[in-house]
């Protein structure tokens, strides 16, 4: 990974920010890190019903914060952290792995971009009652093919039902073009391709990183992550 830096900043709040199919529990290892050099962390636990829903509860967990926040979005987080992002209490926007759609587009318009040669798409199965899952056999290796099997096979039994309210939801307002942005490139991610990262993260004039992890970063690596975004907060002032 290129353009890891430290600068610890107590003054900062960092909002983190899951995707589909998990909860925040992903986040523990980075909340523990950030909590260890004096930060303010705040996990928030949205249901992933829907978008609207969804940005509401990250803009409360905003609200509160003590200081002003960095936001951190990963995978689907990342339509959430778009639509949140223009809080005027967010001083910059991080993305993870993440999805960052414009006006107007859908994280179900964005994942259509075909892959490349070599490249994995999330083995999702065909909606259920308005809700969409991972297939559970593949699960593992899709979404966190570094992450210890014992783990993986668990949050594959315990994956929380993706509502196409919150897929197929475009998004309104556009955090990344008011905000510093940032983005962690998942270089062997099998849910979201690198290459639809790299070109989301362009588009938006990001600052990428990128590192060799499957998509589950926040699990395979938390040291970076928190690196990461802790430089995020100091490259934006």
């Amino acid at each position: 990974m290129s353009d890891t830096q430290t600068g610890p900043d107590p003054l900062t709040s960092y909002v983190l920010v899951h995707g589909a199919f998990v909860d925040g529990s992903g986040w523990k290892m980075v909340h523990d890190q950030l909590s260890a050099r004096g930060h303010e962390v705040l996990v928030v636990q949205n249901p992933t019903t829907t978008l609207e829903g969804d940005v509401a509860l990250t803009e409360r967990a905003i609200a509160a914060a003590q200081h002003p926040v960095v936001l951190v979005g990963h995978s689907y987080g990342g339509a959430v952290v778009t639509e949140a992002g223009t809080h005027p209490k967010v001083k910059a926007i991080a993305y993870i792995a993440a999805f960052v759609p414009d006006a107007g587009e859908s994280v179900a318009a964005l994942n259509e971009a075909p892959a490349e040669a070599g490249e994995h798409k999330a083995p999702v199965l065909p909606p259920e009652d308005g809700y969409l899952i991972v297939d559970p056999a593949k699960f593992p290796e899709a979404f966190a093919v570094d992450v210890d099997p014992a783990i993986t096979r668990f949050m594959a039994a315990s994956q929380v039902p993706w509502g196409l309210g919150a897929v197929m939801a475009t998004v309104g307002r556009v955090g990344w073009r008011v905000k510093p942005t940032f983005y962690m490139v998942a270089a062997a991610d099998r849910m979201v391709p690198p290459s639809a990262q790299r070109n989301m993260a362009n588009r938006a004039g990001a600052r990428v990183s990128e590192i060799d992890s499957g998509h589950a970063v926040m699990l395979s690596h938390p040291r970076e992550v928190t690196d990461f975004i802790v430089a995020a907060a100091a490259s934006a002032g």
